[in-house]
């Protein structure tokens, strides 16, 4: 039997981390695929396709995009010592959509209002990838929703 301290809130800390910056993926994922959608919907164009490098190089071109408009918007929230730990979440090792979305989390987990800010700027956004005369959605699927589209979508998850 493995020896288990009796301390694991490190465990509960890791796991915490884990599920925010999993559903903070979900959200983002979410959003910029929908921009995606509807600018080739009102330009007339076929949706994304899992298989074409241009329409993956696209999405992650969004969703550099909207994590820096993120980050831009959210971060004044922040006081200027947990901007200071923003800004080291965001030199976290790995490209820079990973360092983004360190950031995220970081704000996640520190806003009380985290996500109706996320919800205000995602709307924003997504407004502005609105067709003309097509209905901004009522609300956004869940992240396991989500995460289904983007499944079929791009293979992913």
């Amino acid at each position: 039997m493995p020896f288990r301290h009796p301390d694991r809130s490190h465990d509960l800390v890791a796991r915490i981390e884990y599920e925010v910056r999993e559903r903070v993926e979900e959200a983002v994922d979410y959003v910029c695929l929908e921009a995606l959608v509807r600018e080739r919907r009102a330009r007339g164009l076929a949706p994304p396709a899992a298989d074409s490098p241009d329409d993956r190089r696209e999405y992650t071109d969004k969703v550099l995009a909207f994590l820096r408009l993120l980050r831009q918007e959210l971060t004044g929230a922040l006081g200027a010592e947990a901007q200071r730990k923003a800004a080291a979440a965001g030199q976290a090792p790995g490209d820079e959509q990973a360092g983004l979305i360190a950031v995220q989390v970081f704000m996640a987990r520190t806003l009380p209002d985290y996500w109706q800010r996320f919800e205000a700027v995602s709307g924003d956004y997504l407004a502005g990838w609105r067709a003309e005369g097509s209905p901004a959605p009522d609300s956004a699927p869940s992240g396991r929703e989500s995460s289904s589209l983007l499944a079929r979508l791009f293979g992913r998850r």
